[in-house]
C-alpha cells in the first residue's frame, strides 16, 4: 500500500454511512450481508446504499458476490489489514516494546475481546 491508496481508502471511510456500512460488514464476516438487508439494518434507501457500496468496493474495502437474484457484500479483511499496516508501520520507532499494547489492541480476538464475553 502506498500513500495514495491510504488516502483512497481512509476518504472512502471518511463518510458516517460508508463507515457504519463497513463496520457492520466486518462484523458479518465471512458470510456478508445482501445489499438490502444492508440498507434495512442502516435505515439507508437501497439506491443511496448502492452508491456507498460502490465507493467501498472502488476502494478495495468491500467485495460483492451475485448469489442468484442476491448481491451479498464482505468487508475486504486483507485490504482492512494492509492499510492498518500501513498506519501503525513505523509505530514507536520500530521498538516492539513500546508497540506491545497497539498491537495487542489490533488483535481482533484479543485479551480485550475476550475479557468482556
Amino acid at each position: 500500500m502506498d500513500d495514495n491508496d491510504a488516502v483512497a481508502a481512509l476518504a472512502a471511510l471518511a463518510q458516517i454511512t460508508r463507515l457504519e456500512t463497513f463496520r457492520l460488514l466486518v462484523r458479518h464476516e465471512p458470510d456478508g450481508l445482501p445489499a438490502g438487508e444492508i440498507a434495512r439494518r442502516l435505515g439507508v434507501p437501497q439506491n443511496t446504499m448502492s452508491a456507498h457500496l460502490a465507493v467501498l468496493t472502488r476502494e478495495g474495502l468491500a467485495r460483492s458476490e451475485r448469489h442468484s437474484r442476491l448481491i451479498i457484500y464482505r468487508a475486504d479483511l486483507a485490504r482492512l489489514q494492509a492499510l492498518t499496516l500501513y498506519l501503525v508501520q513505523d509505530c514507536c520507532g520500530g521498538s516492539p516494546a513500546l508497540c506491545g499494547s497497539l498491537v495487542a489492541a489490533l488483535a481482533p480476538c484479543g485479551p480485550a475481546e475476550t475479557e468482556t464475553r
